[in-house]
């Protein structure tokens, strides 16, 4: 669906370093094409990786998960994303992909946004190892809600606990914002992403086992980084 997430990449460093993680933590195999790698869990593809771009390299910008974003038009897209104080860091056209654009909101969280058919919806509801849920971790949501509303259309709103939820135009609850002061979650301002595991406790001993590191244990999901002790990930059990 249109100005929903629904597919997240990994930006690294090191991809024979980092593919062997996630194949060993999540059963996933990669599939190289043209300097892009696909995962595949069985004949499902679930994810994407890519080398960090040289630019990224020099900034020394962590290794990170990339949510995207599906939309109708990039280019109205990304007029609408500089018009309401985002920044956009690159912009490309790949034949066998599509159009393709990273932005940064206002707070400086950074996500992608894709027009094309040839990316497939990645995000399932509860199938075990693949992507369920897109979360944005920021210092003040009071700045990023007129952006995301205005660029997606989405409905923004605090529910009883506190959280913040968008529900997009169709009144679909499809992410949450959470506002979390920088002494907790660092300096940056990041989308993060979950994957649904079968069991959580044999999960945790997995990924710690390949060299991940447990960041936070909540009621029924845990945060890890991965083994370049950078990117961010949520596991939950399903």
């Amino acid at each position: 669906m249109l100005n929903n997430p629904f597919f997240v990449d990994i930006s690294t460093y090191s991809p024979k370093k980092t593919m062997p993680f996630y194949e060993r933590s999540f059963g996933w195999k990669y599939y190289k094409k043209n300097n892009y790698f696909t995962a595949f869990l069985g004949t499902s593809e679930v994810s994407g990786l890519y080398e960090t771009p040289e630019k990224f390299k020099q900034m020394r910008m962590p290794h990170f998960w990339m949510m995207y974003i599906k939309v109708a038009n990039l280019d109205a897209t990304i007029d609408k994303a500089q018009q309401l104080g985002g920044i956009i860091e690159i912009t490309y056209e790949m034949s066998d992909i599509g159009k393709v654009a990273l932005i940064r909101d206002p707070q400086g969280a950074g996500f992608t946004i894709y027009e094309g058919d040839k990316l497939k919806n990645t995000r399932t509801k509860n199938t075990k190892n693949t992507l369920i849920w897109n979360e944005l971790h920021v210092s003040d949501v009071t700045k990023i809600i007129p952006f995301y509303e205005g660029i997606f259309n989405w409905q923004i709103v605090q529910n009883q606990n506190g959280m913040y939820e968008a529900l997009n135009n169709e009144g679909e609850y499809i992410t949450d914002i959470l506002e979390i002061q920088n002494q907790y979650k660092g300096k940056y301002e990041y989308w993060v992403c979950t994957f649904a595991v079968e069991n959580l406790k044999a999960a945790k001993s997995n990924i710690l086992e390949n060299g991940g590191t447990l960041i936070n244990v909540e009621n029924n999901r845990m945060l890890f980084t991965d083994n370049s002790n950078e990117a961010f990930f949520y596991i939950k059990e399903v």
